[in-house]
Protein backbone atom coordinates (compact mmCIF):
# COMPACT_ATOMS: atom_id res chain seq x y z
CA UNK A 1 0.00 0.00 0.00
CA UNK A 2 1.15 3.90 -0.89
CA UNK A 3 0.80 6.28 2.01
CA UNK A 4 0.06 9.44 0.77
CA UNK A 5 1.43 12.38 2.81
CA UNK A 6 -0.12 16.06 1.28
CA UNK A 7 2.91 18.73 2.37
CA UNK A 8 1.89 22.37 3.15
CA UNK A 9 3.03 25.57 4.93
CA UNK A 10 2.53 29.23 4.12
CA UNK A 11 5.12 31.30 2.73
CA UNK A 12 8.51 31.33 4.38
CA UNK A 13 7.93 28.26 6.28
CA UNK A 14 10.59 26.08 5.15
CA UNK A 15 8.01 24.05 3.31
CA UNK A 16 10.70 23.69 0.14
CA UNK A 17 13.35 22.61 2.19
CA UNK A 18 11.51 19.90 4.10
CA UNK A 19 10.33 18.81 0.55
CA UNK A 20 13.91 18.34 -0.17
CA UNK A 21 14.51 16.20 2.78
CA UNK A 22 12.10 13.73 2.00
CA UNK A 23 13.31 13.81 -1.39
CA UNK A 24 16.99 13.21 0.11
CA UNK A 25 15.64 9.84 2.39
CA UNK A 26 14.31 8.45 -0.94
CA UNK A 27 10.81 9.27 -0.71
CA UNK A 28 9.55 10.59 -4.07
CA UNK A 29 7.72 13.84 -4.08
CA UNK A 30 4.77 15.77 -6.60
CA UNK A 31 6.09 19.08 -6.48
CA UNK A 32 2.28 21.14 -7.57
CA UNK A 33 4.03 24.53 -8.62
CA UNK A 34 6.77 22.31 -10.59
CA UNK A 35 3.60 20.85 -12.37
CA UNK A 36 2.44 24.14 -13.40
CA UNK A 37 5.32 25.48 -14.54
CA UNK A 38 5.89 22.55 -16.30
CA UNK A 39 2.01 22.65 -17.66
CA UNK A 40 3.63 26.43 -18.94
CA UNK A 41 6.53 25.95 -20.79
CA UNK A 42 7.02 25.36 -24.83
CA UNK A 43 4.53 21.83 -25.30
CA UNK A 44 3.07 22.26 -22.19
CA UNK A 45 -0.69 21.02 -22.28
CA UNK A 46 -1.83 24.36 -20.85
CA UNK A 47 -0.18 26.84 -23.02
CA UNK A 48 -3.01 26.35 -26.22
CA UNK A 49 -5.84 26.30 -24.09
CA UNK A 50 -4.27 29.25 -21.71
CA UNK A 51 -3.21 31.16 -24.89
CA UNK A 52 -6.52 30.89 -26.19
CA UNK A 53 -7.51 32.97 -23.29
CA UNK A 54 -5.17 35.59 -23.54
CA UNK A 55 -3.58 35.69 -26.63
CA UNK A 56 -0.59 38.05 -24.83
CA UNK A 57 0.51 35.36 -22.76
CA UNK A 58 2.05 33.26 -25.17
CA UNK A 59 5.67 34.45 -25.54
CA UNK A 60 8.50 32.04 -27.20
CA UNK A 61 6.00 28.83 -27.33
CA UNK A 62 5.11 29.10 -23.65
CA UNK A 63 3.28 30.85 -20.93
CA UNK A 64 4.20 34.12 -19.71
CA UNK A 65 3.28 34.07 -16.09
CA UNK A 66 3.44 37.79 -16.06
CA UNK A 67 1.34 38.50 -18.79
CA UNK A 68 -1.20 36.44 -16.49
CA UNK A 69 -0.73 38.28 -13.66
CA UNK A 70 -1.28 41.93 -15.71
CA UNK A 71 -4.55 39.80 -17.03
CA UNK A 72 -5.58 38.83 -13.72
CA UNK A 73 -5.07 42.37 -12.36
CA UNK A 74 -6.67 43.93 -15.26
CA UNK A 75 -9.85 41.12 -14.72
CA UNK A 76 -11.09 39.71 -12.09
CA UNK A 77 -12.86 36.86 -13.82
CA UNK A 78 -9.73 36.07 -15.39
CA UNK A 79 -8.09 33.88 -12.42
CA UNK A 80 -11.14 31.59 -12.30
CA UNK A 81 -10.73 30.81 -16.21
CA UNK A 82 -7.14 29.97 -15.57
CA UNK A 83 -7.70 28.04 -12.97
CA UNK A 84 -11.13 26.50 -14.55
CA UNK A 85 -7.83 24.80 -17.35
CA UNK A 86 -4.78 24.42 -14.87
CA UNK A 87 -6.47 22.64 -11.73
CA UNK A 88 -7.75 19.61 -14.00
CA UNK A 89 -4.40 19.60 -15.32
CA UNK A 90 -2.80 19.54 -12.13
CA UNK A 91 -4.81 17.14 -10.70
CA UNK A 92 -4.74 14.75 -13.71
CA UNK A 93 -0.61 14.72 -13.38
CA UNK A 94 -0.96 14.49 -9.79
CA UNK A 95 -2.96 11.11 -9.87
CA UNK A 96 -0.84 9.88 -12.44
CA UNK A 97 2.26 10.11 -10.31
CA UNK A 98 0.68 8.56 -7.69
CA UNK A 99 -0.97 5.59 -9.47
CA UNK A 100 2.30 5.09 -11.17
CA UNK A 101 4.14 4.55 -7.33
CA UNK A 102 1.19 2.17 -6.55
CA UNK A 103 1.53 0.23 -9.24
CA UNK A 104 5.50 0.17 -8.63
CA UNK A 105 4.45 -0.85 -4.29
CA UNK A 106 6.03 2.48 -3.49
CA UNK A 107 5.40 2.75 0.59
CA UNK A 108 5.54 6.82 0.67
CA UNK A 109 5.05 9.46 -1.74
CA UNK A 110 4.68 13.30 -0.41
CA UNK A 111 3.02 15.44 -2.72
CA UNK A 112 3.40 19.09 -2.11
CA UNK A 113 0.22 21.36 -2.67
CA UNK A 114 0.64 25.22 -0.88
CA UNK A 115 -2.76 25.37 -1.22
CA UNK A 116 -3.45 22.13 0.08
CA UNK A 117 -5.79 22.99 2.53
CA UNK A 118 -7.74 26.11 0.68
CA UNK A 119 -8.34 23.57 -2.14
CA UNK A 120 -9.86 20.44 -0.66
CA UNK A 121 -6.57 18.23 -1.76
CA UNK A 122 -5.81 16.91 1.63
CA UNK A 123 -9.31 14.62 1.23
CA UNK A 124 -6.87 12.67 -1.92
CA UNK A 125 -4.46 12.35 0.82
CA UNK A 126 -3.90 9.47 4.12
CA UNK A 127 -2.14 12.15 6.03
CA UNK A 128 -0.99 15.48 6.18
CA UNK A 129 2.12 17.70 6.99
CA UNK A 130 2.20 21.48 8.13
CA UNK A 131 5.55 23.13 7.83
CA UNK A 132 5.41 26.01 10.35
CA UNK A 133 7.71 28.39 11.93
CA UNK A 134 6.70 31.64 14.50
CA UNK A 135 5.78 34.36 12.68
CA UNK A 136 8.68 36.14 13.62
CA UNK A 137 11.27 33.51 12.42
CA UNK A 138 8.54 33.51 8.92
CA UNK A 139 8.43 37.03 8.42
CA UNK A 140 12.37 37.33 8.40
CA UNK A 141 12.55 34.30 6.05
CA UNK A 142 10.45 36.26 3.67
CA UNK A 143 11.43 39.83 3.64
CA UNK A 144 14.97 38.20 3.37
CA UNK A 145 14.00 37.44 -0.13
CA UNK A 146 14.84 39.40 -3.20
CA UNK A 147 12.16 42.13 -4.38
CA UNK A 148 10.24 41.11 -1.25
CA UNK A 149 8.47 44.17 0.90
CA UNK A 150 6.43 44.36 3.97
CA UNK A 151 3.33 45.04 2.07
CA UNK A 152 3.37 42.02 -0.80
CA UNK A 153 4.41 39.61 2.44
CA UNK A 154 0.77 41.30 4.19
CA UNK A 155 -1.15 40.64 0.50
CA UNK A 156 0.25 36.79 0.52
CA UNK A 157 -0.63 35.80 3.97
CA UNK A 158 -3.91 37.42 3.17
CA UNK A 159 -4.42 34.61 0.57
CA UNK A 160 -3.45 31.99 2.34
CA UNK A 161 -4.85 29.91 5.52
CA UNK A 162 -3.48 30.87 8.65
CA UNK A 163 -1.06 28.88 9.53
CA UNK A 164 -2.68 27.99 13.00
CA UNK A 165 -5.52 26.60 11.14
CA UNK A 166 -3.51 24.77 9.18
CA UNK A 167 -1.59 23.46 12.51
CA UNK A 168 -4.37 22.58 13.64
CA UNK A 169 -5.92 20.48 10.51
CA UNK A 170 -2.52 18.60 9.52
CA UNK A 171 -2.25 14.93 10.67
CA UNK A 172 1.70 16.11 11.73
CA UNK A 173 3.64 19.26 12.02
CA UNK A 174 7.22 20.01 11.79
CA UNK A 175 8.70 23.04 13.29
CA UNK A 176 11.25 24.26 10.59
CA UNK A 177 13.19 26.01 12.88
CA UNK A 178 16.96 25.27 12.24
CA UNK A 179 17.71 23.03 8.69
CA UNK A 180 19.26 19.85 11.11
CA UNK A 181 16.31 19.61 13.30
CA UNK A 182 13.53 19.44 9.87
CA UNK A 183 15.78 17.14 8.47
CA UNK A 184 15.89 14.97 11.88
CA UNK A 185 12.39 15.88 12.26
CA UNK A 186 11.40 14.23 8.13
CA UNK A 187 13.62 11.26 8.82
CA UNK A 188 11.69 10.37 11.87
CA UNK A 189 8.19 10.85 10.46
CA UNK A 190 9.30 8.54 7.36
CA UNK A 191 10.40 6.33 9.97
CA UNK A 192 6.55 6.08 11.55
CA UNK A 193 4.81 6.21 8.70
CA UNK A 194 6.58 3.46 6.66
CA UNK A 195 6.87 1.24 10.31
CA UNK A 196 4.88 -2.12 8.30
Amino acid sequence: MTLILGLTGSIGMGKSTTAGFFRDAGVPVWDADATVHRLYAPGGSAVEPIAQLCPAALKNGGIDRGALKDWIAAQPSALRKIEAVVHPLVAADRAEFVAAHRAAGTPLVVVDIPLLFETGADKLCDATLTVSAPAEVQRQRVLDRPGMTDESFRALLAKQMPDAEKRARATHVIESLSVEQTRDAVNSLIKNLTRG
